[in-house]
């Protein structure tokens, strides 16, 4: 099977040449990641544009033709799903708190976020709650109160709730309304700096300033396809063990307090050298270190940065934390999937998942069009987006798969710092790519914060 037309559509928002799509081929799969809304379309076409990026990068600096791209449904559905198939010697993880579900509320329903210490606090204070609260008594609470109230008060005390909302409720929402006003994503190109060399970005180096799924699957990829990519969180905010060991592979981590002078000057020498900055915290959060894209820019002329946020960086909505479960139920998705007495959700964080391939397919993009034409590159993608790309431009593809869907024979096994890893395979594959990333994940925060690459 070819392409499929929400390939055509991604690749497009890409800046891609349409002739090259005819390298990409398609096998499908009966059971891949079922769901009423087109989930396995939106993921083979995520993953498909992210591997034609990286074929294209791969034959400019080569000088070769540019090779075959294969995308299979089992890949990709083991791929979405990886954070499930992780094993730490043989644990499994735990991918939601107690208090990260579903509510009843007086009038709807709500879903919360509580999985990191900090949000878990900021919900049971939203809510009036001890730090020890039981389930039982924040279901009573959120039970009494209209879930829009809920919804309210969360955001007040910066924690994560959100309201169900239908798909007609989310498209006269302000919020709604704006990501609709938007393409799938934006690409910007703020100046004149020049072009490079085509061994300048062999291999780019990246710095990833990102948490959870969306922004690491991304650098993950980004490592896969051979930049040196050093994750950098600040020690206070610690990332969840399961979650980095999921998303870790190929990367180097490192911890750096920016609101001290040390940690901010070792920063800027990384940014000095660096080609790519990935960017995955709310718009407007980290501005007062420096790290809005045009402020980057300004201090690395030359740069490629990718910003990612929940909802979006413009309307009301704009600077509120979010989770892709979280943006399910805002936008109708929760409701669509679900039945008349309960929501539902997707086979899969398949909008942190997809996200994640066209971010990193948006850099290789960019990079590729930097050879060309030079420029520093600004790329903006949402959570958000990406749900309204699902709902409404994505089609749901007919015909016979032809086998069955198999998540073990994507899955394989390594020693780590961390253990015995078992994870799935990555879903990118092209000609001469590669098939696995060269190293597991370390410790997280262990590393130096220096780059390998010369």
């Amino acid at each position: 099977m070819t392409h499929s037309p929400g390939t055509a559509t991604a690749w497009d928002a890409l800046g891609g040449d349409p002739a090259l799509l005819s390298r990409i081929t398609c096998r499908r799969r009966a059971g891949a990641l079922p769901a009423r809304l087109p989930v396995i379309e939106l993921a083979r076409a995520c993953v498909g544009v992210c591997a034609l990026a990286g074929a294209e990068l791969a034959s400019l600096r080569s000088g070769r033709p540019l090779g075959s791209v294969h995308v299979d449904d089992g890949a990709v559905a083991a791929a979405f799903t990886s954070e499930r198939h992780l094993r730490v010697d043989g644990r499994a993880p735990v991918n939601f708190a107690p208090l990260s579900r579903f509510w009843r509320a007086q009038d709807g329903w709500v879903r919360t976020h509580a999985n990191y210490p900090h949000h878990r606090s900021r919900l049971c204070e939203a809510l009036g709650l001890g730090p020890d609260a039981a389930e039982r008594e924040a279901a009573e609470l959120i039970a009494a109160s209209p879930a829009h109230e809920v919804e309210e008060k969360a955001y007040a005390a910066g924690a994560l709730a959100v309201a169900l909302r239908t798909p007609a409720q989310w498209a006269a929402h302000p919020q709604g309304v704006a990501v609709a006003a938007r393409p799938l994503l934006t690409r910007q190109r703020l100046n004149d700096a020049a072009a490079r060399a085509k061994q300048d970005v062999t291999p780019p180096r990246g710095l990833d300033l990102t948490r959870v799924i969306a922004g690491p699957t991304a650098t993950r990829t980004l490592a896969l396809l051979g930049a040196d990519v050093l994750r950098v969180d600040s020690p206070h905010l610690p990332e969840d063990p399961c979650a980095h060991a999921d998303t870790g592979f190929g990367k180097r981590s490192t911890r750096l307090d920016l609101s001290h002078n040390a940690d901010r000057r070792t920063f800027e020498e990384l940014l000095a050298d660096a080609d790519v900055v990935v960017v995955g915290y709310r718009p407007r959060a980290l501005d007062r270190f420096g790290l809005a894209p045009q402020a980057l820019i300004e201090r690395r002329p030359g740069l490629v940065v990718a910003a990612l946020s929940a909802w979006g960086d413009y309307g009301p909505w704009a600077e509120r934390r979010g989770f892709d479960s979280l943006v399910q139920v805002a936008t109708g998705i929760a409701a669509t999937e679900g039945s008349p007495t309960k929501p539902g959700v997707l086979p899969a964080q398949a909008l942190d998942h997809g996200t994640g391939y066209l971010i990193a397919a948006g850099v290789l993009r960019a990079l590729t069009d930097q050879v060309r034409e030079g420029g520093s590159h600004v790329l903006h993608h949402a959570l958000a987006q990406t749900a309204h790309w699902l709902q409404y431009n994505v089609q749901p593809q007919t015909g016979t798969a032809q086998d069955a869907v198999d998540d073990a024979a994507w899955l394989t096994e390594t020693d780590s710092a961390l253990g015995r890893l078992q994870y799935a395979l990555p879903p990118v594959s092209f000609t001469g790519g590669p098939t696995d990333w060269a190293r597991p994940p370390g410790r997280w925060g262990a590393d130096e914060p220096v780059w390998t690459s010369p």
